[in-house]
């Protein structure tokens, strides 16, 4: 694991736990379990670009579900 790599980790993590807060406090399950993946995912991505994507996607998915 590189730098890089334990930035953008941090960086999904800290919003993780933002979007598991208000998941929580809203008692919403979307971004509750987004939020869980977004700070558990990290653990098991080692390529940089891929760790991007996926936590991009993460992020999305809870704008995505609202939508569809």
């Amino acid at each position: 694991m590189n730098e890089v790599t334990l930035l953008w980790s941090v960086l999904f993590g800290g919003i993780g736990v933002g979007f598991f807060s208000y998941g929580r406090k809203q008692k919403s399950i979307v971004p509750l379990l987004t939020g869980i993946a977004l700070f558990v995912f990290p653990y098991f991505i080692s390529n940089t670009t891929l760790l991007v994507f996926v936590g991009i996607f993460l992020m999305l998915v809870p704008y995505l579900v609202t939508f569809f």
